[in-house]
């Protein structure tokens, strides 16, 4: 008996191994097959995940981002033990002892799961797992990723240890908002650190995991409430917090900046305007910095960026642009409006036309003498209109435009006619129509007038200023509005720069052994292209006859310039323009030397800093300096050593000495002597009417054929400013748009602030040379002690022996004293170029092909 008992007790203890043995080599067998070709878990030690690139002011100032995901990277030591203890009592309260699966979740879910007939499945991941899931493997539900999701599991348990696996975990989940990681999502939610939360808060963020969008803050409030309310009782539980602790945060309200329980952190960021996205749009371009190949790379890299831009000069450079082209547009007498509208249906309750309105796409980064509101006409009375203004509260009497406010202007309609003047607000408004609005306030105190009607400007510009020595650029208005029209016109748009490209020819003349006291006569040219007959003219359509250099770019003379292109020749001037930076190939046609051939705006205000530093080179940028995610430099623009920033000895109150390693583009003594002629055009030239500044002023204006572009580039001795304005379809703005009248204004208002904070002196005078006085009207020599106001001194080399009283025209030299006709000095002439060589000045070859233009 015993026996068989033991027998039979054998038997099934034998069946009962060898069933367990079955079950775990069947269980083996599963896992081998499942843990074949895995992705490999080590290449989580290296994982760089994509996180936010941030650009910085020069003073430190967060001004912009930019990302596909919206992730802040936190260390784990930087992630506080509390933020973590949320997450691990919401997802995973035996993290810290498991090895990558917790048998016992799963055993409860698949018995819940089974007791509901598959009505009631809930995970058993660990935060382990959720790793390989998010990192690894596909998001689907199948028996066959949980198998190779537990595999993976327990091979990163052994390679990573549990802090390097939650820093994994908390920086990449998404937490809804655009939000990864826990870092981004605490600034989303609450516009705080993650040092900052409170218990309930960081409750808040653990219980959104599970699902963001079933916990969104406004239209699932209650839900999210009871899920965090369960996260802190967890935390209770696991003993992360006390009972009294958990009263206290059970009983705070569920607050968020989506509630508008706190402000955004985008509120402290400015619009983003042209300045931060042309930095986007120059390190998206391959191989500019190491590292950043393309567009992907610079959203996803992490970099900190340090811009140039000064943030206060910034608002002066937009102001002074938007309130030129504003300007320009009224005196137009067009109303345009917005030409967008919305339902009358929905103007009957405030909410539903404050929703709608806010749907609408209009600009809301305008600022000019105030902030400019989008609003909608809710009422056309018999002469007013009643608006609605968004995040501006209906008055008891509600807001008002009134008739007087709209009888400048005549309405464009869609057809493309003019209306008469309007005489009340409904020949212009249209019921449900969208427009812009400012306060109109009054000038002596600042109270309120009344609302006003806006509209953005049809005529477009751009402005650009940087420092003359780094090419730092300081400010740069690319348009009347970023959120209307995204388009560069100071980087981007290709225009014709006019007068503003001869003091290229005049470089190049002065290189070559021409003299600001050179005489060259301005009699009428025609030419024949094959166009037809060219006949370039002076913008006043008169001849001047013979006059020195400084007349011809002071007076903007057209046709003495032409003359002293084809003396120097085409080739010649092209190579200036090209080394300068203005153009990449000019072509070698005669017209161009009037600024026929398109360029940037950014282009010549760089080329002009070559002209006020003393003639070398300047790179400008936008970037002083690039940091990779670990805060290692990878780009510096300025490459100058600094002799004794580190001296003890340096004295105080002085800087210290930067020794430059730029190249020398053109001969400190030409680039002083064009500086000298640029003056005049600011004292008593074209630009002497508009620009006003309590410093030395240098510059230059440009305004093309039926004022299609007009431009105004000028300088100090520590800042170039440049402003363009006109069409982006290039069309006749009027008899009255030129450089001096549009763009002179504009850099006169940024430049007035500019030489307040930066200062400004003398232009430096270059050794080598000598001050002779001359005629500026006749160019002859006078003695040291005249004086008036033809009298200006003029700076010349040492050793070059000035020649006076010689005209040339066309390549004819002529005595000052003969007619125009007479020929004399056929041969040209020999002088001493800057180099030091000898060179003929005179006739050059011929014309060569010449394009129709005639700009002035």
């Amino acid at each position: 008996m015993l026996r068989f008992v033991a027998s039979f007790f054998g038997a099934i203890f034998s069946l009962l191994t060898l069933g367990i043995a079955a079950v775990a080599l069947s269980i083996g067998a599963v896992f081998w097959v499942y843990g074949r070709d895995l992705p490999s878990h080590e290449s989580l030690a290296q994982y760089k995940p994509p996180t936010i690139s941030r650009i910085y002011s020069g003073e430190g100032h967060l001004i912009d981002e930019f990302a596909r995901e919206r992730r802040l990277y936190a260390p784990a030591d930087e992630i506080p033990d509390l933020v973590k203890q949320a997450f691990i009592s919401a997802e995973d309260k035996n993290f810290y002892q498991h090895h990558g699966y917790d048998t016992r979740g799963i055993a409860v879910a698949a018995f819940e799961a089974v007791k509901s007939r598959g009505q009631n499945v809930r995970g058993a991941s660990t935060i382990t797992q959720q790793v390989m899931k998010n990192f690894l493997l596909s998001g689907d539900r199948r028996i066959e990723r949980k198998i190779k999701e537990i595999i993976l599991a327990t091979r990163l348990e052994e390679t990573l240890d549990k802090d390097q696996i939650l820093e994994l975990y908390m920086n990449e989940i998404f937490l809804g908002q655009n939000s990864y990681g826990v870092a981004a999502a605490a600034q989303t939610y609450f516009n705080k650190t993650l040092a900052e939360l409170a218990p309930h808060e960081a409750a808040f963020l653990a219980s959104l995991p599970k699902a963001p969008s079933d916990y969104h803050p406004v239209r699932q409030k209650e839900r999210l409430r009871a899920r965090r309310d369960f996260v802190l009782r967890e935390m209770r539980e696991n003993g992360y917090l006390s009972n009294e602790e958990y009263k206290v945060e059970v009983a705070a309200p569920l607050r968020s900046v989506q509630n508008g329980d706190f402000p955004s952190f985008r509120t402290a960021l400015p619009p983003r305007d042209y300045f931060t996205d042309e930095i986007r749009r120059q390190l998206s371009e391959s191989g500019r910095v190491p590292g950043i190949e393309d567009e992907d790379s610079f959203f996803t890299g992490g970099y900190t960026v340090r811009a140039t831009i000064d943030e206060e000069m910034q608002v002066v450079a937009a102001r002074a642009l938007r309130a030129k082209l504003e300007q320009y547009d009224r005196g137009t007498g067009i109303w345009r409006g917005t030409r967008k509208s919305i339902p009358v249906e929905a103007l009957g309750d405030e909410a539903s036309w404050r929703e709608a309105l806010g749907d609408v796409d209009v600009p809301r980064d305008i600022v000019l003498e105030d902030e400019w509101h989008p609003a909608v006409v809710l009422e056309l009375g018999a002469s007013d209109a009643r608006i609605g203004i968004e995040g501006v509260d209906e008055d008891a009497d509600g807001h008002w435009i009134p008739a007087k406010d709209v009888q400048w202007a005549r309405k464009l309609g869609k057809d493309g006619r003019l209306s008469s003047r309007a005489k009340v607000a409904a020949d212009l408004l249209e019921l449900g129509e969208v427009v812009l609005v400012r306060r109109m306030t009054d000038d002596k105190d600042g109270s309120f007038i009344r609302w006003t009607l806006r509209q953005v400007p049809r005529v477009q510009g751009g402005f650009v200023a940087m420092d003359v020595n780094s090419g730092r650029v300081l400010a740069m208005q690319g348009g009347f509005s970023y959120q209307s029209s995204v388009f560069n016109r100071a980087t981007q748009a290709m225009r014709q720069p006019g007068s503003s490209f001869k003091p290229f020819v005049y470089a190049a003349a002065l290189d070559s052994g021409y003299t600001p006291a050179t005489i060259v006569v301005d009699a009428p040219i025609e030419i024949n292209t094959p166009q037809g007959l060219w006949r370039p003219k002076n913008a006043s359509n008169k001849f001047y006859g013979p006059a020195p250099l400084r007349t011809g770019i002071e007076r903007s003379r057209n046709l003495m310039t032409i003359r002293l292109a084809q003396e120097v020749g085409m080739p010649v001037v092209a190579g200036y323009a090209e080394r300068f930076g203005v153009y990449d190939r000019m072509k070698p046609f005669l017209a161009n030397a009037l600024g026929s051939q398109e360029t940037t705006l950014y282009k010549m205000v760089s080329a002009y800093a070559m002209f006020a530093n003393g003639g070398e080179r300047v790179e400008p940028t936008l970037v002083d300096r690039i940091q990779d995610r670990y805060g290692k430099t990878i780009y510096r623009h300025d490459e100058r050593a600094c002799v004794d920033c580190s001296s003890p000895a340096l004295t105080p109150g002085w800087g210290p000495r930067i020794e430059t390693n730029r190249e020398q583009v053109m001969d400190a003594i030409t680039a002083y002597q064009l500086t000298s002629m640029m003056k005049g055009v600011v004292e008593r030239g074209t630009a002497s009417g508009a620009v006003k500044l309590p410093v030395p002023t240098a510059g230059k204006t440009g305004t093309t054929n039926d004022a299609r572009d007009v431009w105004f580039i000028g300088f100090t001795s520590n800042i170039v400013a440049g402003c363009y304005i006109g069409y982006d379809q290039p069309r006749p703005m009027g008899r009255s748009a030129y450089g001096s009248s549009m763009c002179g204004p504009v850099f006169q208002n940024f430049m007035k602030k500019a030489v307040a904070k930066y200062g400004g002196g003398p232009f430096d005078v270059p050794p080598g040379g000598h001050f002779i006085k001359i005629n500026r009207f006749t160019g002859a020599r006078l003695p040291d002690n005249a004086s008036g106001p033809n009298v200006v001194a003029e700076y010349f080399r040492d050793g070059a022996d000035p020649v006076f009283g010689v005209a040339f025209d066309g390549g004819f030299a002529m005595g000052s004293n003969l007619p125009l006709v007479e020929e004399a000095r056929a041969g040209g002439q020999q002088v001493t170029t800057s180099t030091g060589k000898k060179a003929v000045v005179g006739p050059k070859a011929t014309f060569g092909t010449v394009t129709s233009g005639g700009l002035y």
